[in-house]
């Protein structure tokens, strides 16, 4: 299920494991702990649309961020961690290839400052990536 339209949103509660882990590394990335966190809910919920499918993982993940659990913010971690670093040339997802494309085409970002960038943004904010657009979005075209 790597390429072609996503599965009709009725039909994910009847999908085996691994197709709902598929539909999960569509939308986000390839990443075996948001697996764990949220197969079983495209198994035991209904969705009327992907957005309220992407909604509902949103609040499992705003749980994890807001629990005193060491052991949920380290999952956390590890799930937003999952998301390539800028100019990185390991890319697994379709939909970050395509956001790093985007890279390429902006005059303001060289192949050198990227590094130097992700480096500067994971020590201020330790187990965040630094991202400046998502599906090809900069934070000006959202508003």
């Amino acid at each position: 299920m790597t390429s072609g339209p996503l599965p009709a949103i009725t039909t994910i509660p009847r999908l085996c494991t691994e197709e709902r882990a598929a539909i999960l590394d569509r939308l986000f990335e390839p990443c075996v702990p948001l697996h764990t966190l949220s197969v079983s809910l495209l198994h035991d919920e209904t969705f009327e649309s992907y957005d309220d499918l992407i909604s509902s993982i949103g609040v499992q993940l705003t749980e994890l961020a807001e629990s005193s659990s060491k052991s949920d913010c380290e999952w956390l971690h590890s799930i937003l961690a999952a998301h390539p670093r800028l100019g990185e040339s390991n890319i697994k997802s379709s939909q970050s290839r395509s956001e790093q494309a985007q890279l390429s085409m902006d005059e303001d970002t060289s192949d050198e400052s990227l590094p130097q960038l992700n480096a500067l943004y994971e020590q201020t904010f330790p187990g965040l990536r630094y991202m400046c657009a998502v599906q090809a979005w900069t934070c000006w075209d959202k508003d």
